[in-house]
Order: C-alpha cells, then structure tokens, then sequence
C-alpha cells in the first residue's frame, strides 16, 4: 500500500475531521506524512481553523432539560458565568491576551452533589470581540446546547449532574472559531460533583513492629479532607502576548500552568524573610512572583498539617499528558469518575480533558513538591510546593500548620463540600483581574 500522501491531501483530511469533530488536528493526530505547519499553505491552515466547531445537523441525541418544568425533589445550583475578554500577567513581567470566564483563568469552581440540577448560564458582553459557550463535561446532553452565545447576549441550559468526579468546562467548539484559542487562553474550569453518599473513608497501609516482627498496619482516616484544586494547562503564545497556533500544533508552549499561573505556589519574599531573615534572600530555586505590590499575583505556598487526610481534586485542561507525583510522598488513593483506580502509587498518568481525585496523608512535616513529572513541564512552571507541619521550627504557638498562621491561596481551595473541613485562613491569590480580586475578596471576607 502506497502510505506517500500529498500535503493537501493531509489536510483535506484535516478539515474532514475539523468539520466532523470541531477540532484542529495535531500531527500525533495524524497517519502518514505529519501535518507540517511550517511547509502547509499558510491560507489552508487559517481557513482549517477558522472554521471553528461542529455544525450540527443530526438529531439531538439527548434532549436538554427544560429549564422551566425542572424536576421537583432536585436540588438546583445555578452557575452564572461571563465570557470576557483581559490583559493577564504571565511569568517573566510580560502579558498576554487571555479569554476568562468571570475574570479569572481557570474560570470559577462549580461543586454539585450527584443528582443535583445544574442551570448554565452564560453571558458575553457586548463589547467581547468573538462569541463564545460553554461545553460542561459533567453534562450528558446534545452538544447543540453548547453552541455560540454572541456578544450581549447571554444562554441558558439545564442538566442533571449524574456521575461523580471532577470534570472539565471550556469554551465550546460547537459554531465557534478556533476553539483552540479560548481554550488555551484561558476558557477552561472545573466542576467538582460530589457522591450522593459522601466520600469514603481514607485507608493507608503502613507497616508496625508487632512481637518483634514487621506487620502490616492499616490507618483508617475519616472521609473529611483538606481540599485543594490544582489545574493544569500550557500557553502557546508569541513574543507580544498572542495566541500562537503554530507553537500549538508542534506541542512548543511558552509556559506550563498550574491555576492559570507558571510557578504560582513557590515562595515569595515574606516566607524568604521568615525562613532566612532577609526578603531578598530566596529560599526556592525559582520566584518569580516574590513582591507584595503583584497583590493577587504574589506567589503563595500551600500549608498542610502532618497526619491529616488531604484531598486534591486535580484536571488535566491542557494539551500534555499529567504524570501527577508529588515529590517525597506516596499517592494513598486515586479516584476517578465513581471508581477507585490505584492504591498506594507513585505517580498517576491524567490525560488532556480528564480528571481525577488525588487522597493521602503527609506523614512527616517537610517541603513536598507536586510536579508533572515531565522535566519539560516542570522546568516550565508546573511545580507547586507544599510545606506539610512545622519543619523550619517557627514559632506558631499551638497551630498544627502554618495554614493557620499564614493561610491558604484562594484559588487552589475549592467550595466546601460534604466531607470538606474547613481551611482557618486564604490568601487572595490567583489570575484574576483586579475587579474580580475585589469581588473575591469581598466574597471571603479577605
């Protein structure tokens, strides 16, 4: 079989899948000669992406629910949201053109019980540029209600959340251009759904001497956690801030991000001047966010006690698979979707759109660091460190973490849930513009 294929006829194929799945194709994407972004007619690329998303002519395959005959006995959890278009920061003192929802990257958390109603609605305002929607991945519905929603207007569906998990929420490719961009630029979000139950208890298995022998010791922790997000996603951008779709196509990002931000959780210069005694002497290999004046954008580090069931609800929003480890721990159990995938694992492979809820205990007070186990993301941003108990001996009086002393960024706790305890103190910190620090900040009482 002759497997030499034409340029063009590689990227007929492209706009084949373009049309049918509202997707640009990347080159691992591909069979026989590999797209070449650089060699392909510069006007066929452009008219592959611009033609956005799907254009739906088949039936729909799942009615939405109608939102003014919703059903009675279900809880119903509205989540407002607005496409906006902002000017956001990005590691080395630049900007970029960032798309949000709400203002901030990622958009806001939505937490739902299982069976709980879900009612969307999008707003774009009216000077936005482009249009925008909004497809939730904890939805089970056609993707025709996912579709444009045009500049000063705004879009309303319903859904039953029915499948426990975390699940991603983007900008829609469905009649919308260039999903890619949004998406990549900072349209993307996360929706915890919580089990009808409740979360189980925590069991980890350790080992004891017992009558002069090593045996097996099984710790059973309560289903109530210390909850933290992490999101990750990379930015594919040009010298001058833009979106960049040819660095996009060849997997070439600019940054790698945890929440919206490269190295966001490392320390800035008050924990240099608590540890070191001096601000400006670093304590970490890299801070690039270290002063207060960057007020939302100052870098925060997350605050554990030691022997305390942790929780992190984690999603891969991005291009790059998640090799998700944490430096100096054992992951104690891997959830996804309604089912217990490991147990007692090193590091856990989360693909691009898919998530997963990471629980463990930190046994020993000490400086843990959760990385993507890729050294090209790592060395491009994903690295969040966390500080498990008292282990530089501070004085903190009777406090079990510095959390209570110090607090908790913002925007790596989610909204409480079930079986969430309650963190004592947040930072305002994360990629928000400033009206949105200002309405966040009023919301936690910062």
């Amino acid at each position: 079989m002759n497997k030499r294929y034409s340029t063009l006829s590689i990227a007929a194929v492209a706009v084949m899948a373009v049309t049918l799945f509202g997707s640009t194709y990347t080159q691992s994407q591909m069979t026989g000669n590999s797209l070449s972004v650089s060699t392909t007619d510069a006007d066929l690329m452009q008219k592959i992406h611009d033609m956005g998303g799907l254009q739906l002519v088949m039936p729909q395959a799942f009615a939405e629910l109608d939102c003014d005959k919703l059903e009675s006995g279900r809880n119903v959890v509205e989540f407002n949201v607005i496409g906006q278009s902002a000017e956001l920061p990005i590691m080395g003192g630049k900007t970029y053109k960032a798309m949000t929802f709400s203002g901030q990257v990622p958009g806001p958390t939505l937490r739902v019980t299982q069976g709980d109603i879900v009612k969307m609605t999008l707003t774009i305002e009216a000077g936005e540029p482009t249009p925008h929607g909004n497809d939730m991945h904890a939805s089970q519905m056609s993707a025709g209600n996912f579709g444009a929603v045009q500049p000063g207007t705004s879009k309303t569906y319903c859904y039953i959340a029915q499948v426990p998990g975390t699940f991603k929420y983007h900008c829609s490719g469905v009649n919308v251009a260039a999903m890619d961009q949004h998406v990549l630029s900072g349209m993307y979000g996360m929706t915890i759904v919580d089990p009808l139950d409740g979360y189980k208890k925590l069991m980890v298995e350790k080992t004891s001497v017992q009558g002069g022998k090593v045996a097996k010791d099984r710790l059973m922790y309560s289903a109530d956690a210390l909850e933290f997000t992490v999101q990750y996603n990379q930015l594919y951008l040009t010298e001058d801030g833009n979106y960049d779709m040819s660095a996009m196509m060849q997997h070439h990002q600019t940054q790698t991000v945890v929440n919206g931000m490269a190295f966001g959780y490392v320390p800035n210069e008050d924990h240099n001047a608590l540890i070191k005694g001096d601000k400006n002497k670093n304590i970490f290999v890299v801070q690039p966010w270290n002063s207060k004046d960057l007020k939302q954008y100052q870098s925060q580090l997350i605050f554990v006690p030691t022997g305390v069931h942790t929780r992190f609800f984690v999603e891969n929003q991005g291009n790059e698979p998640l090799f998700f480890h944490i430096v100096g721990e054992i992951i104690d159990k891997v959830t996804q979707g309604n089912r217990v995938q490991a147990q007692g694992t090193e590091t856990w492979l989360v693909g691009g759109s898919q998530g997963a809820i990471m629980d463990l205990v930190f046994d020993e007070p000490g400086v843990y660091v959760i990385v993507n186990h890729d050294y090209a993301a790592i060395f491009s941003g994903a690295a969040t460190v966390i500080v498990a108990g008292n282990p530089f001996g501070l004085d903190v009086g009777d406090a079990k973490s510095y959390a209570e002393v110090l607090g908790n960024p913002s925007d790596a706790v989610p909204p409480a849930g079930m079986n969430s305890m309650s963190h004592p103190k947040l930072n305002l910190h994360g990629l928000y513009t400033d009206a949105r620090a200002d309405e966040i900040k009023a919301q936690l009482g910062i």
